[in-house]
């Protein structure tokens, strides 16, 4: 099992790397922890000893500039093949779930909101999350159409889509705010216990930014789901509210607070925060 890491930075090694101050009093599982997390893409190492934990119920902002391995380290925890992981480990409540595979790690738990979400010609909104969301489920626990028919009404409203909605095809000819909802949608659906969403602000106007994050506070207040939100933007967190931030920078976190920390990142940018490693 992973140690249990605090929230603020106690320093760094002689490697360079930061040090996370550990809690050995904390015995729960409920989290979803990062140890010295190493990550490759086609052979060039991006995440170099990333340490973290995120909690049930809890808000957490990874934040950081362009090129920072944010979408790297979202996609290595959902196990996506091409990211490789070369050292440390993913404990998942408890469980060890560095070397498994990506369905496994789904119905753990875990989802990812894809920053660019792929296009599905032929396959309605409401067909693909009705066989999605009953995959998690026993046969005898099922919904019918009907019932799933209900259920995704319900969902949709709170995201203030169309009910027609669910008959389009799966993202296909979606404007990017429309994307953004749809992931989010499948994330109400779903009910995971720690969500991932990779810039779901991206391609949004205020209003629906506000509307994406009502949805997302929805559902960390009804399933208790550790919301781990990946954006470059302070915008989105103020509808947020975020309990922590961590600054991920060239593969390391060089940062981490409070909501405060996302608030001086507005005013100062992240190139004070760089300059003071």
């Amino acid at each position: 099992m992973c140690p249990t890491l605090s929230k603020n930075a106690a320093g760094r090694n002689q490697r360079g790397q930061t040090m996370i101050k550990i809690n050995k009093n904390n015995s729960s599982n409920s989290q979803l922890e990062i140890c010295d997390l190493h990550v490759e893409v086609e052979g060039t190492e991006i995440i170099k000893g990333v340490s973290l934990t995120f909690h049930s119920g809890k808000v957490h902002a990874l934040m950081g500039p362009n090129g920072s391995g944010k979408s790297t380290l979202a996609n290595a925890l959902m196990g996506h093949p091409k990211y490789k992981i070369t050292q440390g480990k993913i404990v998942l409540d408890g469980k060890d779930i560095t070397k498994e595979k990506a369905d496994v790690r789904a119905k753990a738990g875990l989802f990812l909101s894809f920053q660019y979400p792929a296009e599905v010609q032929g396959v309605t909104i409401s067909n693909f999350l009705r066989t999605a969301v009953n995959n998690f489920k026993p046969k005898e626990d099922q919904l019918s159409v009907i019932d799933f028919h209900k259920l995704l009404q319900e969902k949709m409203a709170s995201l203030k889509m169309d009910s027609s909605f669910s008959r389009r095809y799966l993202n296909a000819g979606f404007s990017g705010g429309e994307k953004k909802r749809a992931e989010i949608l499948q994330m109400l659906l779903l009910e995971p216990k720690y969500a991932l969403l990779d810039e779901s602000d991206s391609g949004l106007d205020v209003d629906a930014i506000k509307t994406v994050a009502e949805g997302i506070n929805v559902a960390r207040e009804s399933t208790q789901a550790g919301i781990i939100v990946i954006t470059h933007y302070h915008k989105f967190l103020q509808f947020l509210k975020p309990d922590e931030v961590s600054i991920l920078y060239k593969g390391k976190i060089i940062a981490q607070g409070g909501y405060e920390l996302a608030q001086r990142i507005e005013k100062e940018g992240f190139e004070v925060m760089i300059n003071d490693q």
